[in-house]
């Protein structure tokens, strides 16, 4: 680890799970491809903060939780849009473990989502419902972050969002596209590529 990336900067790696991978529950095209990239990316951080998908099982964004329903529909629940989701990323499960190849023993904080079973989580910062905190907000804060680089599965959802809560509390943040892979669904990462170059996040 160079950590060459000055003390005020942070790389967070978002969701690098097994079911985010080819074979998983739901499998990102070329998920495992961007390991490597992550594991070298991740040797300029000094400082690194990893998220983790975290569901309990019969989560409310599972279609199976939803008589009728498919993945991938998209329903109106209280707080807004959501997406119904395959079973993915169930607590304690295989598939919610970080894919083994990946080598970032210097990170520093595990940030768990998704595991409040009536409110689905894409971003790191807060759950959809955009009202509930993760803390990761007041930790960036209180460690004296300014600068936030974000990586991971998935560009058009938790990367996504998680830039998007970034730059609006005012850190400056950029997403390594490399070191990313979306889910695409009907155009949803050319929609996400606009979204956060409005928003002023750097896509490098």
């Amino acid at each position: 680890m160079s950590g060459s990336k000055g003390k005020r900067e942070v790389l967070i790696v978002t969701d690098p799970q097994l079911d985010f991978c080819p074979g998983g529950a739901l499998a990102v095209p070329g998920g495992d491809e961007i390991i490597p990239i992550v594991n070298r990316l991740a040797r300029r951080f000094a400082h690194v903060i990893l998220t983790q998908d975290w569901h309990p099982p019969g989560h409310r964004s599972f279609a199976s939780a939803r008589p009728g329903r498919r993945p991938f529909e998209t329903i109106e629940f209280d707080y807004g849009a959501q997406t119904l989701w395959p079973d993915h990323c169930i607590q304690g499960t295989l598939g919610a473990a970080f894919h083994p190849a990946l080598d970032i023993p210097h990170a520093e904080l595990i940030i768990r989502k998704g595991y409040h079973a009536s409110i689905d989580s894409y971003s790191a910062f807060r759950e959809n419902d955009r009202l509930t905190p993760t803390g990761l907000t007041g930790y960036l804060r209180e460690r004296g972050f300014e600068c936030v680089t974000l990586c991971g599965l998935a560009t058009d959802f938790c990367v996504l969002f998680s830039a998007i809560d970034s730059q609006v509390a005012g850190f400056g943040t950029a997403v390594v596209l490399k070191a990313s892979r979306a889910i695409d669904i009907d155009g949803s990462l050319s929609r996400a590529l606009a979204t956060m170059r409005e928003a002023g996040v750097a896509l490098t």
